[in-house]
């Protein structure tokens, strides 16, 4: 078969028409067409929804539309008219749902009623919210320890919800916080809190409207944050350089058509989004960035030699930092063949992408996933703290450091407690206002809770959100780990795959949606997120619950707290009728909360503020510290190599434009040419015919590990496609199960998700493997 009707030659810029379309097709597709583009018009607005999807911040300027083709797609995905019902359960048994893929799982509606698993039938069956509580409670206090529970949260929990979460964890007893955290970002946290003292952003909204460069590097903002394009954008237009990095050629990191101007729509027009556009090979960020610094130290000596104004910010070096010798000192000994052959770029590249940097006194550094999804991601991180710091582009207007996060409340989660290897000086708050004795020992992280599981070490499973199953590593460990658990619990809106994956006794909790009014005993509540520049601000329900049994998840915690733990160590019932109380609770315990409530009242809500941003350090030595970290010897894994395993090509997982994180919402990712297919495999197509095979052909990727099992996923498409030599391409989930649980980032225990060494193999079969069998 040539699938030749799955995948075809896109043209067209990103958002515009296109987008139009698409979102049109979604809006019909919700079955409240009419209800919900009301709905969408409060999107991000003041009074309104914070937009369910990404973090991207909002501009300051008033409009009528304020969300981007994947936020309308979020909130029609949220508010659809159908529903997964008790009826629905009777009808179809967990084994046979299994069979269906994870788009069929979604897209059969909301969950309306709360529902335990009975193993004897196969079927999930109604429960009531008080025996659901009171069945978690009994599952909780019989175990040996509290930490044999495992206490996940997705990036899409409100602030409240997440306080509320952690404060019951801890009372109960465990740092247990496996989080949606610790899949993405997590060293961008450790990277930055080494090097300037804060694990946040320091960049905000308007200083990308000031930036003389913005470097955007392993990010793809067209599908994971389109709202980002239109600053990208308006940079070039103003005569900035915007500058890419990544192996894929992304339609939005190319060109944008505005689908708020008129004329551009009309005319069929669209604008540029980068200035320079440099491929880098999988992994090779870090030797990037290192050729940048080794040029502009070049530049530095023959300035100095010249006489002619220095290259680095000396009085901020001398006033700000410390390490300069010992990071130089490195920078030298890293050989220019180093440097070459682990970015996958020329001598050539890199000196242009430095004399961009140079030139410009003012530099944003934005970047995602493809940063942080290796083992060296730490230093990868640091290594553009390092360029960064080497011209003073920390701490001043239209600069500094922009790790843009995915899901719309990941950043305030972690604010908000959800870490498992809390500061103590958070713990020592929660001591001092609520007077327990809190956890001090280090809990789980996502791979230490699937190994703690698989290990039988612990019994329950709690997921604030989420799809933990689908999201993990090691598809096939991780399934198992989850059904060895005595308990599982999912708190969700809509049907997906981790429902499915059962411990011996299962729940699912029903909750409301970010788009749904919430009325509690002393009447409607808000609730808040942090954005990417950390910005907090309050988001209000517009649409009327799908189900009278839905609940809010503060209340859901709150009841689960009150049958585990009765009033302690505060009155729950109390607490979440009205979440000023909770945000009351939160002011008392969290810097930068003060006044908290007042705060809400000011229109697109406040900003937490971010000591680096000031040039306030909060580092051992109270200055910026440079770090003097060595390139990597070899990216593939020694035991591979040594085992005489090369890898046939290099993967890296990705979403699909008609994707959130593991929802999908829909078969179609249309900048890459794609349609009504998801089991295929981007490639170079030298590389395709160099291993025997032609394009449009079906094969197995296989990866390789040091443990010697046998990872596999079958029957995927090989789509020729203008990407670099060496490296391929696919969605997760799918390719999930080739990544092995214990490949994951040094200190960071985030998963190598962009850098799998796979051999290519015949298709075992013609047919695909569905996601369900593995």
């Amino acid at each position: 078969m040539s699938h030749k009707e799955n995948i075809r030659d896109y043209q067209g810029p990103a958002a515009g028409w296109g987008a139009l379309k698409s979102v049109t097709k979604s809006w019909l597709g919700s079955e409240n067409a009419f209800r919900n583009l009301r709905a969408m018009l409060k999107t991000n607005q003041n009074g309104g929804f914070d937009c369910p999807g990404c973090a991207w911040g909002e501009s300051p300027e008033d409009g009528l539309v304020k969300f981007c083709e994947n936020g309308a797609k979020a909130v029609n995905w949220e508010a659809t008219g159908r529903l997964v019902d008790p009826s629905f359960f009777a009808r179809y048994s967990v084994s046979e749902l299994l069979k269906q893929s994870d788009y069929w799982l979604e897209y059969q509606g909301r969950l309306s009623h709360p529902m335990r698993y009975n193993a004897e039938s196969d079927h999930y069956e109604a429960i009531s919210w008080d025996d659901a509580f009171a069945l978690i409670a009994t599952h909780l206090n019989r175990l040996d320890s509290p930490d044999q529970a495992e206490f996940y949260t997705s990036g899409r929990a409100s602030n409240e919800a997440a306080y509320l979460y952690q404060l019951f964890v801890r009372a109960f007893g465990t740092n247990n916080f496996p989080d949606c955290s610790n899949m993405c970002h997590e060293a961008s946290g450790i990277g930055m809190m080494d090097t300037i003292g804060v694990g946040k952003g320091t960049v905000v909204f308007e200083d990308l409207e000031l930036a003389d460069a913005i470097f955007v590097i392993g990010q793809n903002p067209g599908t994971n944050h389109p709202r980002m394009l239109e600053p990208l954008r308006e940079a070039v237009k103003r005569g900035a350089q915007v500058v890419c990095f990544n192996p894929l050629k992304e339609r939005g990191l190319e060109r944008f058509q505005h689908p708020q101007h008129p004329f551009e729509m009309l005319s069929n027009g669209s604008e540029p989004t980068n200035t320079a556009y440099f491929r880098p090979a999988l992994g090779g960020d870090m030797a990037a960035m290192r050729g940048i610094a080794k040029f502009l130290l070049n530049w530095e000596r023959e300035a100095l030699e010249k006489g002619e104004p220095a290259v680095f910010d000396h009085d901020f070096i001398n006033s700000h930092t410390t390490g300069l010798e010992q990071y130089l000192a490195e920078v030298d000994a890293t050989s220019w063949t180093h440097i070459v052959e682990q970015s996958g770029l020329s001598l050539a590249d890199i000196e242009m992408a430095a004399r961009m940097y140079r030139r410009a006194e003012r530099v944003v550094m934005c970047w995602a996933m493809g940063l942080t999804q290796h083992r060296h991601s730490v230093p990868t991180i640091q290594e553009v703290v390092n360029l960064q710091l080497l011209r003073g582009n920390v701490g001043k207007p239209g600069a500094g450091l922009s790790p843009v996060r995915g899901h719309s409340n990941v950043q305030g989660d972690r604010t908000m407690g959800i870490d498992e290897q809390p500061h103590d000086a958070f713990l020592d708050a929660l001591e001092d206002r609520f007077k327990f004795r809190v956890p001090r020992m280090q809990g789980h992280n996502a791979v230490q809770a699937i190994q703690a599981m698989e290990a039988q070490r612990s019994k329950v499973f709690i997921g604030l959100g989420g799809n933990f199953a689908q999201a993990t590593p090691d598809t096939v460990r991780t399934h198992a780990a989850l059904r060895n658990c005595d308990l599982t619990v999912q708190i969700s809106t809509k049907l997906n795959r981790g429902h499915l994956v059962t411990g011996r006794d299962a729940l699912i909790l029903p909750c409301l949606g970010r788009t749904e009014i919430d009325i509690q005993a002393e009447g409607p509540q808000g609730v808040t997120v942090e954005d990417t520049f950390s910005m907090v601000h309050i988001s209000y329900g517009q649409l009327k619950p799908r189900s009278a049994q839905l609940r809010s998840e503060p209340a859901i915690i709150a009841g689960i707290a009150k049958a585990t733990l009765g009033d302690h160590p505060i009155d729950w019932d109390w607490t979440v009728a009205d979440y000023r109380r909770i945000r009351d609770l939160i002011a008392d315990t969290i810097p930068g909360f003060e006044n908290f409530n007042e705060k809400l009242n000011h229109p697109g809500g406040f900003y937490l503020g971010n000591t680096a941003a000031k040039r306030q350090w909060n580092t051992p030595s109270g200055k910026a510290q440079f770090a003097p970290c060595a390139l990597p010897e070899q990216l593939v894994n020694a035991t591979v190599l040594a085992r005489g395993d090369k890898p046939d090509l290099i993967l890296q997982t990705m979403r699909s434009h008609d994707q959130y994180n593991t929802t999908l919402y829909g078969l179609d990712d249309r900048y890459r040419g794609v349609f009504g297919i998801r089991e295929v495999v981007f490639a170079n197509e030298d590389d395709i015919r160099r291993l025997g095979f032609e394009p449009g052909e079906k094969v197995d990727l296989v990866s390789l590990w040091e443990d010697g099992k046998t990872r596999r996923v079958s029957g995927f498409v090989l789509v020729a496609y203008d990407m670099p030599s060496g490296q391929v391409a696919a969605y997760y989930p799918e390719t999930n199960p080739l990544v092995p649980l214990e490949s994951y980032g040094d200190r960071t225990f985030t998963p190598t998700s962009k850098f799998i060494a796979i051999k290519l193999e015949k298709a075992q079969n013609g047919n695909r493997i569905p996601a369900s069998a593995v």
